[in-house]
């Protein structure tokens, strides 16, 4: 399977060192359990899309974290792990970019 929030390494293996990827699987439990047991209310589910409740990670690095510069595989991991713990969170900028035009 590909496209757009999956792993795409295997597309271009020499060119694609990870990416994002988005895991609807929380979510889906979330609102099944809820369902389930009666107690379901219309919420915005947009936290269970974030990596601290499992709906998105970083694709595996595949063997091209060996050419990763030590300083950037650090940082990154350091806030990989920071998100894991709930210590940073991803702000989430849903406005369009400031040279955005629409054309109708």
């Amino acid at each position: 399977m590909s496209g757009n929030l999956t792993d795409q390494n295997a597309l271009a293996p020499d060119w694609v060192v990870t990416g994002p990827v988005w895991d609807m699987t929380p979510a889906v439990d979330f609102v099944i359990d809820a369902l389930r047991t009666g107690c379901y209310t219309a919420l915005d589910l947009k936290d269970f899309s974030m990596m601290a409740k499992g709906g998105a990670s970083l694709a595996p690095f595949h063997g091209n974290d060996a050419v990763i510069p030590k300083e950037t595989l650090d940082a990154t991991n350091d806030r990989l792990d920071q998100i894991d713990q709930g210590l940073y969170r991803v702000a989430i900028n849903e406005s369009p970019p400031a040279n955005y035009t629409v054309i109708q």
